[in-house]
């Protein structure tokens, strides 16, 4: 289950249902970072990290889902930055759309930086898929896909729990 900004709460299952539509689905791979945790981690970052592994255990009962994981850093004024997420994406966009793997990729992004990979993926013969929202995707990225779908109320409607 994803919980939207407007709390919303949205089916991981039914959601790839419909991003997949007629398509076989190989696996869903979910991009994510688990919380911080400092050393010795404080006890409010032991609970973030326990509530975490729950809820990644449950993604990865579900089926053809497979978690990937990053590094969440924590600069120096104190925010958090994702690493090295975007970059295991794109790694196995290209990998699998390179070895044959794959026919048609659906992601799920807004963010330019994967332009190349999604390139990538096209000269191996792949079919991309885009699903955005409106609010977070670059012009470039809208451009460089195969097929785009907006992530509008009616598809949250549609995927929700």
């Amino acid at each position: 289950m994803m919980v939207r900004n407007d709390g919303t709460k949205i089916d991981f299952v039914k959601f790839c249902d419909t991003v997949c539509g007629d398509k076989e689905r190989l696996r869903t791979y979910f991009y994510d970072c688990k919380p911080y945790k400092s050393e010795p981690p404080t006890v409010e970052e032991k609970l973030k990290s326990s509530q975490y592994d729950k809820f990644a255990n449950k993604i990865e009962a579900l089926p053809r889902f497979q978690m990937r994981f990053g590094k969440l850093r924590k600069n120096k004024d104190g925010t958090y930055e994702q690493k090295r997420v975007d970059i295991l994406l794109a790694v196995e966009l290209v990998r699998l759309s390179w070895s044959d793997q794959i026919q048609y990729a659906v992601i799920v992004t807004g963010d330019s930086d994967f332009v190349p990979a999604i390139e990538a993926a096209k000269d191996a013969g792949v079919i991309t898929k885009l699903y955005y929202s409106r609010r977070s995707v670059h012009d470039e990225l809208l451009s460089a896909v195969d097929e785009r779908c907006e992530m509008d109320q009616a598809f949250f409607d549609s995927v929700k729990r």
